[in-house]
């Protein structure tokens, strides 16, 4: 009981700082009474500490929707997921506009499998319906054992509201995925899925290759990115620019105010880069396209990001509980701000199809030879596997349209 009371000192001495001290004892004594009235007159019986944690859970939300009590089971899960490996569907979710909404899907996960996307609003986990639930009551329902279904109904703009059902499985997290691109040999394309630890060190060993193979740019996609470390945003920043502000932070306290800086050391300045965003792209993501735009570093490229561009602390209550609490903004090089307002593009770029028109019938004598061949292959099985090492543009007009303005890049670097 006493580390709860210390847990409610600790919130109340951060919403009514700026009150007297008469009027913060008057503050507490109404919060006791209204657990002592839950305790004497409602319907169910609940413990104090039962009542405090329910407390917790629905008050601390109201101050902002990023801020949260996490128990035993919650703060247990975002250290594993912070680490690269979780549990659950592979979704980032967020309240938007007092819906829950996906921020983004997480790729090769089971969520990421069936179909959702950055935007879509789930308006129902099973049976229960999500309006008026906190982000971490949803997180909690839609978290559980592996190889256990889950039935999301999900409104998409455009779409009647639809029902999914997954498959929860245990997540990993690759966080960095480097490839060749498809029709373009001096191009390299970078994913990054989430800025978990790994990030920063694997950036490091992925450019060293990119180097030493002589390409000329590289692409890095950041479509669908819900953020992560902070520390990892601003060492990607640190490999491509090297002088000058690359984020700052501005808090209530002063210790929580930071400003980061740049280091020449090991920077990859020259080469050519176009950074991928849309509207699933948030926090770190968001650093780390806004810092590249700012400085002129590269060009974005995609559709306006999530505008997520708060400072979350875990402040732990003992070992088992803590405080997830917004306790300052981020301030891009520029000095502008992201939240709510996301990063706009260079170039803005929706997603759409792209479908090759032939425009003629004709059939040469080599289109010929080249079908009978391929026809030849998969009858005696001798087709060649695909290249896994090689990301297809497959129709995706945003990645075609990266590559084409890299490429136009990479030429007037070399005039």
């Amino acid at each position: 009981m006493k580390k709860i009371f210390l847990a409610i000192l600790l919130i109340f001495s951060l919403t009514y700082a700026k009150y007297s001290s008469e009027s913060r004892l008057a503050s507490y004594e109404k919060f006791v009474k209204v657990v002592n009235m839950i305790e004497a007159y409602y319907v169910d019986p609940l413990t104090t500490s039962e009542i405090i944690n329910k407390l917790l859970k629905g008050g601390v939300p109201a101050l902002d929707p990023h801020s949260s009590y996490l128990d035993k089971k919650a703060f247990k899960e975002l250290k594993i997921q912070t680490n690269g490996e979780f549990g659950g569907l592979g979704i980032v979710v967020g309240m938007r506009n007092g819906v829950l909404t996906i921020i983004s899907p997480i790729d090769d996960t089971p969520a990421f499998k069936a179909g959702l996307k950055a935007g879509d609003i789930i308006l129902k986990i099973n049976d229960k319906a999500t309006i008026d639930m906190t982000l971490d009551e949803a997180v909690n329902l839609m978290r559980g054992k592996p190889e256990t279904k889950i039935t999301l109904t999900i409104v998409r703009k455009g779409k009647k509201p639809f029902k999914v059902t997954i498959t929860r499985a245990i997540i990993k997290v690759k966080s960095v995925k480097a490839k060749d691109l498809q029709n373009y040999s001096d191009i390299k394309y970078i994913r990054i899925s989430n800025f978990d630890k790994n990030v920063v060190p694997t950036l490091k060993k992925i450019l060293k290759k990119v180097k030493k193979e002589g390409k000329k740019g590289i692409i890095i996609d950041l479509r669908n990115n819900p953020g992560g470390l902070l520390n990892q945003a601003v060492g990607t920043l640190d490999l491509f620019i090297d002088k000058g502000v690359l984020v700052s932070q501005k808090g209530r306290v002063k210790s929580e105010s930071e400003i980061f800086y740049a280091h020449s050391a090991g920077t990859y300045k020259e080469i050519p880069i176009v950074i991928l965003v849309n509207n699933g792209s948030a926090s770190a993501s968001e650093i780390v396209a806004g810092g590249m735009q700012d400085h002129r570093r590269a060009v974005i490229v995609g559709e306006t990001t999530f505008g997520k561009g708060s400072v979350q602390a875990i402040l732990p209550l003992n070992k088992n509980e803590a405080l997830r609490l917004t306790i300052a903004r981020y301030y891009l090089p520029s000095g502008r701000t992201i939240q709510a307002k996301g990063v706009t593009p260079d170039i803005i770029v929706h997603p759409a199809e792209i479908k090759e028109i032939n425009e003629t019938a004709e059939i040469k004598e080599a289109n010929l030879k080249a079908h009978l061949k391929a026809e030849l292959q998969k009858i005696e099985g001798k087709t060649k596997k695909e290249n896994k090492n090689v990301q297809k543009i497959d129709g995706d007009l945003q990645l075609l349209t990266a590559a084409n303005i890299l490429k136009a890049l990479i030429l007037e670097k070399n005039k």
